[in-house]
């Protein structure tokens, strides 16, 4: 098990291996191959851009320096990201305690932040299963560092890309986690704005959904261009600078990645009012500036 004192410090030493030629930094530790695997920190990823905002420490300067940028010209970015996590939190309450969900699949799961998915579950439902998936290595070094699951339930780590849904829906560790043939709760949070259309997200939540059993969730949140269009394309702008695909979607368009699934009450929302806690009551739409739904395959 890696534990977190092996992990590079965003703020102090880079991994002890140093750089390659081309300037790209090696983790300290293998991958699960043996494979030395680049880091790439000289490179903004978005996972890390997201910690930023959250006001997480596992992000490095051209993380930091990327999310200033955005920042600079969409200046809700923080308290958008953070009611992100606040609607995961609840959608996960809400299916977990009312529905009764008891295995989990989070794509796109970003760095670590308490609390995580796993442990909103299993808080509710001890014997709650948890897979997550990301394909940036550093994501998955801190995810098998930090994120144990209970006794009872249990915990899985998928290295992959949203793109290649074979390889996550075939890996041994969500096989020998998850049971396809029972209920299962895709978690997308704040993963399908990097998705550009050329890409087909419709096709990618069809392969995800298909081989899931009736009675499954979608649980999806979406950054969208509806509050501030001005603001929200020169955020697009920002992140295509610095390489990274980022495509804002209208209301109707993120109500349409659910096609084919019944939307759970109160349908898609903006984030902070779907199923409110009473702890965001002083926020505005264009603040939060994104939407969020739940629905359930029949």
């Amino acid at each position: 098990m890696v534990s977190s004192a092996d992990l590079p410090d965003p703020e102090g030493e880079q991994p002890k291996d140093g750089p390659t030629k081309d300037g790209q930094w090696w983790k300290s530790l293998a991958d699960e191959r043996g494979t030395p695997v680049a880091l790439k920190t000289d490179q903004p990823h978005s996972a890390r851009m997201y910690d930023y905002y959250l006001g997480g420490k596992d992000n490095f300067p051209a993380d930091r320096e990327a999310a200033e940028q955005a920042l600079s010209v969409f200046p809700n970015a923080r308290i958008a990201a953070r009611q992100n996590r606040e609607f995961m939190i609840r959608a996960t309450r809400y299916l977990a305690g009312e529905v009764g969900i008891r295995q989990f699949l989070d794509i796109g799961t970003g760095i670590p932040t308490s609390p995580n998915l796993h442990e909103v579950a299993q808080s509710i439902a001890p014997d709650a299963r948890v897979v997550y998936a990301d394909n940036d290595p550093i994501v998955l070094t801190h995810a098998r560092a930090l994120l144990t699951g209970t006794q009872a339930g249990r915990t899985a780590y998928i290295d992959a890309d949203l793109h290649d849904t074979k390889h996550i829906l075939d890996a041994p560790e969500l096989r020998g986690t998850l049971d396809l043939s029972r209920p299962v709760a895709l978690s997308l949070i704040s993963i399908f704005p990097f998705i550009p259309d050329a890409d087909d997200p419709h096709a990618i939540l069809r392969r995800l959904l298909d081989p899931l059993a009736p009675g499954s969730h979608l649980v999806l949140t979406h950054l969208s261009a509806d509050f501030d269009p001005p603001a929200a394309a020169r955020l697009m702008d920002t992140y295509h600078q610095q390489g990274i695909p980022l495509q804002l979607r209208s209301r109707a368009e993120v109500e349409g990645l659910f096609a084919g699934l019944d939307l759970i009450d109160p349908g898609v929302q903006i984030v902070h009012r779907w199923r409110p806690d009473g702890t965001a009551t002083n926020l505005t739409d264009i603040q939060v500036a994104g939407y969020g739904g739940v629905a359930v395959k029949r």
